[in-house]
């Protein structure tokens, strides 16, 4: 095995972008510690991983990446669409947990 590659901690703050607050995201966070990220288009599994360990000092076991698709909108009589955007499933090692309603 290769040992991991480090990162900027300026490139890592640009990665996450936001928390996924949903029925699901809850869920999956509940029954298999996997918090849902909104995360940079360009982002990779090890930056991902980098990142959450650097902002919420947590273990990160695994991580797995889906590219959402934009949805498809009608405005008037114009047809447009959204933006397609990247989410990460962060798995966390047993005994680690991220609180946000604590960080403020």
């Amino acid at each position: 095995m290769t040992a991991p590659k480090k990162f900027a901690a300026e490139q890592l703050m640009n990665v996450l972008l936001a928390p996924v607050v949903s029925e699901k995201s809850t869920m999956v966070a509940d029954k298999n510690r996997q918090y849902v990220f909104r995360v940079a288009d360009s982002a990779t599994k090890p930056q991902i991983k980098a990142a959450v360990e650097l902002m919420f000092k947590a273990k990160v076991d695994s991580v797995k990446v889906a590219n959402v698709k934009g949805k498809q909108k009608r405005f008037g009589r114009f047809i447009g669409r959204r933006r397609n955007w990247k989410k990460a499933y962060v798995c966390l090692a047993v005994g680690q947990e991220i609180n946000f309603a604590s960080l403020g």
